[in-house]
Parts: structure tokens; C-alpha cells; sequence
């Protein structure tokens, strides 16, 4: 993925220069030690954990969600080889997310997730050989965040994310 998450943001008056005033809007969640983010658009809403069936070792499932049954995908199954859905039924919570064709899925996070703007000047593109040679091929950028406790985020690409094995 090139440059475009950065210049579809930008103002098209400004010759490519990243705006100390520019945010991108995601929605934050940590994954085992990584702090993972969604664009905003692409969260359909949060809901308490719900029960996931049928995962196996594919780190793919399925929950009823009122009334449609979402495809889960256990992020923490893939990055770490190690599950912790089910575990605690009622702990956590299910980001449901939205692809390109509006089909809806599910990943589970322990913690709430938060929304957070993101500065488009802290927002660097992955490179190619990092994301073909690990399993985290579907993130797509970085943000570092210098505070008090510096933050690295990864933004994550929903449809490649969906993709990965």
C-alpha cells in the first residue's frame, strides 16, 4: 500500500505536507502487547463479548449478533498462536467492523477500545518487505505518539486483515 491513507487526508491546496492540525479518527484496541487501530468508518459498533462457536485452527468463528450471525476473527489466535476467546464469556468486548462489500465481522479484544485522533504527521506507511515477511502483513501504517508513555499504533487494513491465513 502506498502513500494514499496520508494524501486522501490531506488538503489538496497543500503541496503533500502533513498538517501539525490534520487527524486521522480511529478506533484503538490492544491485541496481547500490541495497540492495534480501525478507522473510524470502518467500526460498525461495539458490543459486550458475546459467545464465538466453531473456532478451531483457523482463528475463524462465528457469533449470532442479534439477529445475523458475523464471521469472527481471533486476531490474538493469528499474531500469537494462542486463543483467548471463550475464556471468560462476559470479559471483553466484540468490535464488530465493516469491509468494501458491507459484510460485517468480529474481532474480540479484552479491554475497551478507544477513539483517539491520530496526528497525520506521526503516520509513517509499513514497508512492503515488513509486511510480506510477517505475519502482520495487514497492517498498513505506524503511529508513534511521543507522551509521557510513548504509543505505537498500527493502523490495520479491514480487508486485508480479512485475507491473511
Amino acid at each position: 500500500m502506498n502513500n494514499t491513507l496520508i494524501k486522501a487526508k490531506s488538503n489538496s491546496n497543500q503541496s503533500n505536507s502533513r498538517d501539525a492540525g490534520a487527524f486521522l479518527k480511529v478506533v484503538v484496541f490492544s491485541i496481547g502487547n500490541l495497540n492495534l487501530a480501525l478507522r473510524i468508518e470502518t467500526v460498525y459498533k461495539v458490543l459486550n463479548q458475546t459467545p464465538v462457536y466453531g473456532i478451531g485452527s483457523s482463528g475463524v468463528g462465528i457469533a449470532n449478533v442479534g439477529d445475523r450471525d458475523v464471521t469472527v476473527v481471533d486476531l490474538h489466535r493469528q499474531l500469537f498462536q494462542s486463543s483467548n476467546i471463550n475464556e471468560g464469556v462476559n470479559k471483553g468486548y466484540l468490535l464488530i467492523i465493516q469491509n468494501k462489500e458491507g459484510e460485517l465481522y468480529g474481532i474480540p479484544v479484552a479491554g475497551v477500545p478507544a477513539l483517539l485522533e491520530m496526528p497525520l504527521a506521526n503516520i509513517r506507511v509499513l514497508p512492503q518487505s515488513y509486511r510480506h515477511a510477517d505475519v502482520f502483513g495487514f497492517a498498513t501504517h505506524v503511529c508513534h505518539i511521543p507522551q509521557a508513555e510513548a504509543l505505537t499504533i498500527f493502523l490495520l487494513d479491514v480487508d486485508q486483515m480479512l485475507l491473511a491465513p
